[in-house]
């Protein structure tokens, strides 16, 4: 590194906004996860001992994965290289290729290949690295917020150790806040600036457990804020409150959130707890997600989950799905709360679902088995010389509009799919055919 680098990265570091300046250095240096770096613990023994393998750092942003591969980078003997999925071509990972095979066979020295958000590699970046991870030319560390089992190539994920990252515990990012004030190499403390306790609290609370939220809204607190009279800049909660207005919700409507959270929307409508449900549309819509895409889920649910139990349950979500694109925000919020509480509320069965579900898996195994000719059209040319049709009775001439005969193929004679449950109004539908049938048979 000539005078000129050095001196464009030392300025580099001191221009850098505080979470960079604030990253951990050394494994000592990282706050939280503790399940993975816990002394006793995997990694923490193989970083110490520089003895990486290929690994996976999966979790939420502003909880430390590039963190933890730099703290390997400061750590390990072996050549670390860094590229970024989102800018990074196959000309630059052949580069990377290269060079660790000259540093492996001239040297015998190891390179250390960082990917940060890895997701973003297509299927084909992704199968070009896998070789050169197999044969040991490069050990992987890639990071993403998304679930690696869906978004990374299974092959690499064998190969792989997952480590995932938690948000961060409030605790820990209390004493981020107050190192960033106070600490005068890395932080804020050449400012002279002092926070207040309850201003400590709110923004780590409202960082959602991520670092970087809390730290940038630290930063923006004391270079934003006036001296008072005695000199400091004071962080009072209201300066806090200013500069951190809107709580950090984890929720990306393409990740793993998106899906956790509408899993736990859904089964808290199917499990009849109204309060979960509104709780977790809040955080949708608090999130910005699609009210269309909440509508279709509650149709869906009023369908699968409460069904015939209430059938008023279908009308008033699609009737809400409908006001929703017409209303929009913010008052659809109030359609949507109708919807999901009655719906969490109404009686639940999902005997229409396993019904379809069984008829679907008969058809799949039995195939198309002969429809009865008695109940085939008998109004096309021919049809009735070939006897579709004959035989067929009228239900509207028999007593209470029912009469008993061959409905399903004859090979599926007595098959039942249908049964409702004892909840709601399907108790009235298991009494109404009940009768039917006892009646027809009585008349026969």
């Amino acid at each position: 590194m000539d005078i000129f680098e050095y001196m464009r990265a030392s300025s580099a570091q001191k221009e850098a906004p505080l979470a960079a300046r604030m990253r951990p250095r050394t494994l000592d240096e990282v706050v939280g996860q503790e399940h993975i770096l816990g002394k006793d613990k995997l990694l923490y023994r193989a970083i110490r001992a520089d003895q990486i393998r290929s690994i996976l750092f999966y979790g939420p942003p502003g909880t430390g994965k590039t963190t933890l591969a730099r703290v390997i980078a400061n750590t390990t003997s072996a050549e670390f290289t860094q590229i970024n999925a989102t800018s990074a071509g196959k000309k630059e990972m052949e580069e990377v290729v290269a060079k660790a095979k000259d540093l492996q066979g001239m040297y015998g020295k190891k390179t250390i290949l960082f990917i940060d958000e890895i997701h973003r590699f297509n299927k084909g970046q992704q199968d070009y690295l896998l070789p050169f991870v197999e044969d040991g030319t490069l050990t992987l560390i890639g990071a993403t917020t998304e679930n690696p089992y869906f978004e990374v190539n299974g092959a690499l994920l064998s190969r792989s150790i997952i480590f995932e990252l938690k948000p961060l515990p409030v605790d820990a990012v209390k004493g981020l806040i107050r190192t960033a004030v106070y600490d005068k190499d890395r932080g804020m403390g050449s400012y002279d600036a002092v926070i207040d306790e309850d201003a400590v609290a709110f923004l780590a609370d409202l960082s959602g457990g991520d670092a970087r939220h809390a730290l940038n809204a630290v930063e923006l607190g004391v270079l934003t804020t006036d001296r008072g009279a005695d000199g400091k800049i004071h962080i009072t909660l209201a300066v806090a409150q200013e500069c951190i207005q809107k709580r950090a919700v984890r929720y990306d409507k393409t990740g793993d959130n998106h899906y956790d959270t509408i899993s736990a929307f859904i089964k808290s409508m199917r499990g009849s707890d109204p309060d979960a449900a509104l709780y977790y549309l809040a955080r949708m819509l608090y999130a910005g997600e699609s009210v269309t895409f909440i509508a279709r889920r509650i149709m869906i649910c009023a369908a699968e989950d409460v069904g015939n139990a209430d059938p008023n349950a279908l009308s008033v979500a699609v009737s809400a799905s409908l006001a929703v694109e017409r209303v929009g925000m913010p008052e659809a919020q109030i359609i949507l709360a109708q919807a999901v509480s009655y719906v969490a509320c109404a009686p639940k069965s999902n005997a229409s679902c396993l019904a379809i579900s069984e008829a679907m898996r008969e058809v799949a195994d039995s195939g198309s088995l002969p429809i009865p000719s008695h109940l085939m059209d008998a109004h096309y040319k021919g049809a009735a010389k070939l006897g579709h049709g004959t035989g067929y009775r009228y239900a509207h001439d028999y007593p209470n509009h029912y009469v008993e005969q061959q409905y399903l193929p004859y090979e599926l004679d007595g098959k039942e799919f249908y049964r409702p449950s004892g909840n709601g109004y399907e108790v009235k539908i298991r009494e109404h055919m009940k009768r039917l049938r006892q009646e027809a048979r009585k008349d026969s």
